[in-house]
Parts: C-alpha cells; structure tokens; sequence
C-alpha cells in the first residue's frame, strides 16, 4: 500500500500538502515535532515542495514571512502542538498588518485531552485572535467525513490567504494516534470518492480572484481635483509587486508631480525626473517645508517610514489629503485623510491616466528638484570626507554598489531609517523590502533569508547588533538554501537608535536600561555556523569586501563596528550641513 494511503492520518495529511501544491505553493518551513507527524511525512513525500527544516518556530515563521513579501505567493508553516503554534504569533502580526499571505497548519491533540492536564496540549483555537484572515479547526480525521471536506477547507484557506487584503490563515489539525503510517487499511468506497480529483492536477475548488474597484463617477470627480491642483505631491508607500511599481510610475509620468516616495516602494531608482529622492532629509530645513507645501496630496499605500514627513503633513494641512489603497484599513496616523479609495491599485493608476492631464507646475518642482540634486551631493561630499565606516557611509556605499536585480533587506530600527535619509536611488533597480507592518526587530535574518528564496536572487540584509543576537539561529538555515545571503551586521554594542530618542539625556538610566550594551563579537557566530567572515573598519574596505561579495557564490558575514556615540553625532553635523545648505539656496 502507498505511504499516504496507510490509514486515515496518513491519508488526510497527504491530501492537505497534495492540495496547496495545487494551488501553486511550494514553500513549506516545517519545524520538528511528533504530533505534526501526518503532515510532516505528506510533506517529505511531496516531490514538488521546497522544504526548509527550522528547529525554531519563530524563525521557520519570518523565512516564509520573506518568501511570501517576495513571491506574492503563500508559504505554508507546520509545527507540532503546544508553545510551538505560540512561536507564530510574532509573524501573524507583520503579515496581517503588511497584508502578506501566510498559511499556518499547526498540529494539536484531540478534543478530548483538552483542558485535562495532557502533556504539550494548549488551547489553540483562536490562539492569534483577531490578527487572521481565516481560521478553522480540523477535527481529526474520521472515515466518516468525507475527503472532499478536507479540499475544499485547503481551498478556502488559500482563497482567504490571498484575496485582498491579503494575510495569515490558520487550520489548527487535530491528530490521534497512530501517528506514524502505520497500515489500517481504508476502504475502497472511501478512497474512490475523490478519483477524479485524483486523476487531475488541479484544485478540487476553483476561486476566481476578486478585485474592489471605484465607481467611475466617482473616480472622474477625483480626477477633477487632482487636475484643478496647482500643486500637488504624489506620496508612494510600500508597493508590493513589479507590476505595481510599474503602474505608479506611469501614472507619475503622466501627471507630473513630485514624487515623496518611501524606501520599501521600489519607486526611488525608477527613471523619472519628478521623485524627490531625499525629500527627508530635506524636510530638516523650515524654508524647505515652506516652499515645498502642496496644495494636494494623493497617497497610494501605506504610510512613509519618514516620520518627518508625518510631521510635515501635520504641520502643514492640505486642503485635500487623498488616499488610495487595496485594503480597508484606516493608515491614517495624523487623521487628515479627506478621501479615501479602495481599489486595485495597478487599475487604479490605469484608469488615471486616461482621467487626469498632465499637471506640471514646473518652476516649483524645477526648485524641489534642484534642492534634491543639491542635497545628495552634499550627502556624497560628507561620506567622502570620512575614512572610518559609519552607518551613514554604509547605507551610502551599500546603495550605490549593489548590483542590479540583487535584494536588499533592511532590519526596522536604524538600517531602514539609514537607507530611507541617506542611501543613493541613481543606481540601477534592486529590491528592497523591511518589516515595517510593526517595525519589530525580531527575525530579521530568517526574513532575509526568505525573501531571498522568494526573489530567487542573491539579498544583502542590513542588521543591527541586537536585531542580530535576536535572530542568531537563522543562520542554520542559510547552508540549507541555494541562494546566497550577505548579512551585514552593525555592531554599536547596543541599542543604537535610543541615542536618538529624548531618554538619551538621562545618563543614570540610559546606557544599562535602553542602550542594553554588550561585548560580542559575531566572528564566533560565523565560525559557529560556517560562514566566511570579515571585520570592517574603513570605508574603502567595505567597498572593495562588498564587491567582492557580491560577485562570489558564498554567503558570508560583514561586521562593522561603529560607535553609538559617534554615530549621533555624525548624523546630527550632518544634519546641520544639509540645513545650512538649503538656506543658502533661498533667493
């Protein structure tokens, strides 16, 4: 008898993987344990799946979290009952905030050793509360359900996984033993009722994709307003797809205006005149503000990770505050939104274009653009003037040498806010991704790691020092793999954003309770976890190092110390410089 047909275990875990593998998902992060045991062994069977064997469920959780920010595609996560399944609730969170689709498949003991005491047994319905998409609880296989139930529940979960707003979905699956695939023989009536599903290649249900859209009377009113704006600023979210991308920077080029357009949108290095590359750091300057004020804005995503552009809007209202995003939920931190729209937003930009003109106020976004131009060159003249490596100069250096078409993940802390104020957007396309749905720090590394094997293209993955220590085990992932990771880890020995924060000025409680320091060195890590290794310490090391390895077939590690003092400082006389020199600007 085949394997899967063993008994009825056996049975249904096989048509649950057979199921997602028809609903084109291939990537399965599975951590060890024994009541997942059904699954695990469908899993092992299933030729057309890439396994990822995670011994920590946190970590085996933001691999497929990556995967799925960089497919489009859900990943698919199986774990064994008890704390395992709460190891999850970390990444449910950043999926279901960044609308990203994940299926969690957890296993769990029977209903009847519920609340009675039995060994690794939880409560694990509606473990992640109100953080998912779907979620159902799979009784244990019985020959008296029919197999067709377990289709169609697989079918479902896929649907609600992926429909917008996309997000987390759970089947918690109950298994009683025998949990290993041990022969007790199902009857052919049972197995006979799914041979036609069998015979074919396809899912047993069929969803067709559902899109929201926006009346056209109301879309030609919008379009009145975006062509009677003297002034208007185009403010770019996270976009999540190259057909997104492509389809905002169309509409940019047609209507004109100035580009505000966040690091993790993939619009920074797009070939177009109007983006305004540094308009956070450009936003230092009073007199910038001033003349940078629009009448109208048109917001297409999430919110910036510029928080001086949220103080910006904050200070300076504008008569019209319009919103377009694929979800219904409110991002609308400073609660200026005047209008906003659900809708598809490649169709959004498609239909648009045909509503809107070209509305150029072109002395005033000729002067945005020569603040920009004048700026990142002041930027390039203060990295050049260094010869230590700084967090600045690495955001700088990463940017402007990083290939074409290479990933680039961005840990939440200070690596984004670096990348977003200082990185250099000439350069050809790469991608560029971070957890910001929550901004935490955990699972950086397994994140990279993830969307490296959802790009299918070599990442490079910025990381602070105690992002780092948060998510050291994922590096036992990275030989398991076939594409190439070069983690660059910050070491400032400790937390260097607080230095940042107002608490920075209370030295008695400052550096042991925020800046939480330490005196590790991640060489020992690379050696623990075979991986090549280089210490940094100047700039022009970090350039020739870099090209080095991103040209190699090697993942390695890059550590650069820099000194959390230092490094505040550095941002501020840089800071002082780019103000200073937009006041030399004004006529």
């Amino acid at each position: 008898m085949e394997i899967h047909k063993a008994n009825i275990n056996s049975f249904w875990g096989y048509l649950i993987i057979e199921e997602l593998v028809r609903n084109n998902i291939s990537h399965f992060c599975l951590s060890p344990g024994s009541r997942s045991t059904p699954l695990a062994v469908a899993v092992a069977k299933n030729k057309r799946v890439n396994v990822l064997i995670c011994y920590d469920e946190r970590s085996a959780a933001y691999n497929a979290l990556g995967y799925a920010r960089a497919s489009g595609k859900p990943a698919v996560l199986i774990c064994t009952s008890g704390s395992a399944a709460a190891n999850y609730f970390p990444t449910i969170i950043e999926a279901h905030q960044s609308a990203i689709p994940l299926i969690m498949l957890t296993a769990d003991r029977p209903p009847e050793l519920r609340d009675t005491g039995a060994n690794q047994t939880i409560d694990q319905i509606k473990m992640y509360s109100n953080y998912l998409n779907w979620q159902f609880d799979l009784p244990c296989p019985d020959k008296k359900i029919v197999a067709q139930f377990v289709l169609t529940t697989i079918d479902q979960a896929v649907y609600r996984a992926k429909r917008q707003p996309a997000g987390p979905v759970h089947i918690n699956c109950m298994f009683r033993e025998p949990l290993a695939p041990r022969v007790e023989a199902l009857s052919d009536s049972y197995l006979a009722s799914i041979a036609g599903w069998e015979e074919k290649c396809e899912p047993h249900t069929d969803y067709s994709p559902c899109s929201v859209t926006t009346a056209k009377e109301v879309l030609k009113a919008l379009a009145q307003k975006l062509n009677t704006s003297d002034k208007g600023v185009l403010a770019i979210g996270r976009l999540k797809s190259k057909e997104q991308a492509t389809a905002v920077l169309k509409f940019a080029q047609h209507i004109g205006w100035p580009v505000f357009a966040d690091v993790t949108s993939g619009m920074r290095n797009k070939n177009t005149s109007t983006i305004i590359n540094n308009f956070d750091q450009l936003l230092l300057s009073e007199y910038f503000a001033e003349v940078a004020k629009p009448e109208a804005i048109l917001h297409i995503g999430p919110p910036l990770t510029s928080k001086r552009f949220l103080d910006f809007i904050n200070r300076y209202p504008v008569q019209e505050y319009l919103v377009v995003a694929d979800h219904p939920f409110r991002h609308d931190p400073n609660h200026l939104v005047t209008r906003r729209f659900e809708h598809n937003i490649t169709d959004f930009c498609d239909q648009m274009i045909s509503l809107t003109k070209h509305n150029q106020n072109e002395r005033w976004i000729k002067d945005l653009i020569n603040y920009d131009t004048t700026i990142n060159k002041e930027i390039d003249l203060f990295v050049k003037s260094t010869h230590n490596i700084s967090e600045i100069s690495l955001a700088r250096i990463i940017s402007q040498t990083i290939p074409k078409e290479h990933g680039l993940f961005l840990a939440s802390s200070m690596p984004v806010r670096d990348m977003d104020m200082y990185g250099d957007f000439t350069q050809p396309h790469f991608y560029i991704a971070a957890n910001r749905g929550v901004s935490g720090i955990d699972g950086t590394i397994s994140s990279a790691l993830g969307y490296a094997c959802g790009l299918n293209k070599p990442v490079t993955v910025v990381v602070g020092d105690l992002a780092m220590i948060h998510d050291l085990n994922a590096l036992s992932q990275i030989k398991q793999v076939d594409v190439k990771l070069i983690i660059v880890v910050i070491n400032n020995h400790g937390g260097g954003i607080f230095s940042f924060l107002p608490i920075a000025d209370f030295p008695d409680v400052f550096e042991k309770y925020f800046a939480t320091p330490h005196t590790i060195s991640f060489k020992y890590a690379a050696e623990l976890f075979q991986l090549d290794y280089n210490l940094v310490k100047t700039n022009e090391e970090f350039v020739s190092l870099y090209r080095d390895a991103v040209t190699s077939n090697r993942s390695l590690l890059l550590e650069v110390v820099t000194k959390r003092d230092e490094n505040s400082e550095m941002h501020r006389t840089l800071q002082k410089r780019i103000r200073n020199t937009i006041d030399k600007l004004k006529p």
